[in-house]
């Protein structure tokens, strides 16, 4: 991979934190500090003759501690100061934060600052991270959960819309926060505008969860940053679309209405008090290219996106979602591809790709995710064709892990009848049926929760809710037509196992959910203990088994039974 980017005029190109790492790489001094690697020699001058080349010593050169010269993140004077100052110039924040625990750790540390009173309430968009749920138990706060929209052609969830937002603005004028996650893994989202705006007249901070968006705003191609569309935190894993390494990650703050002397305190609490210096050089680095080189570093990367989806106009088997509604924005760099005709699950299209050398980055049942970046090549999206090509000459049924894909069986359940138009727009027919495949289940109508005296004994020993808001009729009415919940109560507290049993999940259907049930990725929860498995949830649940897909938070990740309430 080559460039010919040039450098700004205007922008004065230098790494701090980078530079006096590679400085002290290159003194003659000796370590008589830890890390006990002492500038990985241990790796190059007695592991080498056993493992052979030595793939760690350029990395463990910079892998110091809190010594002369390198600072301290967690009481920042010198260099790490200077480059989270730079951090914030170029992202558009007052003040920014790095960060070596992953989005996970600034998801955290918000919730924890906004939400500093156990019983606080907070507005969270539905579909979350899990991170988020972990910090309203941290938090003891108290949730009102927003169902998201969908996406009429894909029946892809979004975000909520302004509309739910302010009603529940108005129904809980005393909530904290607003906390939102956008864009979603399929690279879908909204301009933010109008939901900071709407916040702000409460007097409330936005709160984003914007882990696959830092590369937003940073390209005339690219949607707006939230920050941009005046969110006051926000979090983005710099690792998922730039250049930093894995669980690097910035979190972003502007305006006044964020605490924040408060939230250095979460931050120090939530935080490694040896935080790794490598993946904080690589957060000064990351930012280093886009202060230097600006729009010129994402377009090898761009035009690697677009061969591929021109050239695949001309696949008849395989085609590409395109949002057509111009409520959503859409990442370029976020690729969802599915079978046109029906034949292959995401899930196996995925280990098809795979097998093929090519490495998705998430699938569901239905769609691959395909993720290009500033580092993806013109090399990479010839071979991703070929795979695809290879793919498609395929028989029609194939065996992939000792289990076979019935191609009639396949067909029955998500069949597809559409014309492929010019637009690659999906009719009626298709939107249905992704609505029905795809879609997450969002059970947030406490009115149907509350009319089975049962559900609602095992809900409050879950939750601890205790005494629940009171509403007039016009405010329930409102409540349910957005599909606003009443507040839940989240705490430390573990489930009370003598009220639990294990079903198969045959038996599941109907029962009160005893644990988390996490599809992974996206990492986003389907169910909550707590909730009823009502029969959507229960179909989707049985999809997820018969394909295999990675399960967190259960007991039992291959779904074949499920811990319930007694």
């Amino acid at each position: 991979m080559t460039n010919q980017w040039i450098a700004s005029t205007t922008k004065l190109c230098k790494a701090p934190l980078y530079n006096a790492l590679t400085h002290y790489a290159g003194s003659d001094q000796r370590s008589f500090h830890v890390p006990g690697h002492k500038n990985g020699m241990i790796y190059t001058d007695v592991l080498k003759p056993i493992i052979g080349n030595d793939l760690f010593s350029s990395i463990l050169q910079l892998d110091v501690t809190e010594i002369s010269g390198t600072d301290d993140l967690h009481h920042p004077e010198g260099v790490i100061q200077e480059a989270q100052q730079l951090a914030a110039q170029c992202f558009g924040a007052e003040e920014s934060h790095f960060l070596v625990g992953g989005s996970t750790v600034g998801n955290l540390a918000l919730i924890l600052t906004v939400c500093s009173h156990p019983g606080d309430i907070i507005i969270v968009q539905r579909n979350v991270h899990k991170s988020i749920l972990h910090g309203l138990m941290m938090a003891g706060a108290k949730a009102v959960f927003l169902t998201p929209e969908l996406d009429q052609a894909s029946g892809l969830a979004v975000i909520p819309n302004l509309e739910s937002i302010e009603v529940a603005l108005k129904q809980y004028p005393t909530a904290k926060a607003v906390l939102l996650s956008s864009p979603n893994y399929y690279g879908m989202g909204k301009d933010l505008s109008g939901i900071a705006d709407a916040c702000h007249r409460y007097q409330i901070p936005l709160l984003v969860d914007e882990a696959h968006g830092a590369h937003y705003s940073q390209h005339h191609r690219f949607p707006i940053s939230a920050l941009a569309a005046g969110a006051d935190g926000v979090v983005q894993s710099t690792h998922k679309m730039l250049a930093a390494m894995t669980m690097s990650a910035m979190l972003h703050v502007q305006g006044d209405l964020i605490a924040r002397s408060l939230l250095k305190q979460r931050l120090t609490m939530v935080q490694s008090s040896s935080p790794s210096y490598p993946l904080m050089a690589s957060l000064d680095l990351s930012r280093y290219l886009l202060d230097c080189y600006g729009e010129q570093i994402f377009t090898t990367g761009l035009e690697a996106r677009d061969h591929f989806m021109d050239k695949l106009t001309e696949n008849k088997r395989f085609d590409y979602l395109s949002f057509s509604d111009e409520r959503y924005t859409q990442d370029p760099f976020k690729v969802v591809i599915y079978d046109l005709e029906g034949y292959l699950s995401g899930e196996v299209l995925q280990e098809r790709l795979e097998h093929y050398g090519c490495v998705p980055e998430m699938s569901d049942d239905r769609y691959v995710v395909l993720v290009f970046s500033l580092g993806s090549t013109l090399e990479d999206s010839l071979r991703l064709l070929d795979a695809l090509h290879q793919i498609a000459q395929e028989p029609l049924t194939v065996s992939v892990e000792d289990h076979q894909l019935n191609v009639e069986e396949d067909t029955n359940q998500a069949t597809i009848e559409r014309t492929r138009s010019s637009e690659g727009n999906e009719d009626d027919h298709l939107s249905k049926k992704m609505s029905s495949v795809t879609s997450f289940h969002f059970n947030a109508d406490s009115a149907d929760q509350k009319s089975n005296d049962h559900t609602e004994q095992h809900r409050d020993q879950v939750t601890n809710q205790g005494k629940s808001i009171n509403l007039d009729k016009d405010q329930s009415n409102e409540q349910n037509k957005y599909n606003i919940s009443e507040p839940i109560l989240f705490t430390m507290t573990p489930i009370d196992e003598e009220n639990v049993e294990v079903v198969s999940l045959e038996q599941a259907e109907g029962r009160i959910c005893a644990e988390m049930v996490i599809p992974y990725p996206p990492g986003i929860p389907i169910l909550y203990a707590g909730e009823i498995i009502h029969s959507s949830v229960y179909d989707r649940l049985l999809t997820l088994r018969s394909h295999h897909h990675k399960i967190q938070g259960t007991a039992d990740s291959t779904l074949n039974t499920l811990r319930v309430y007694k």
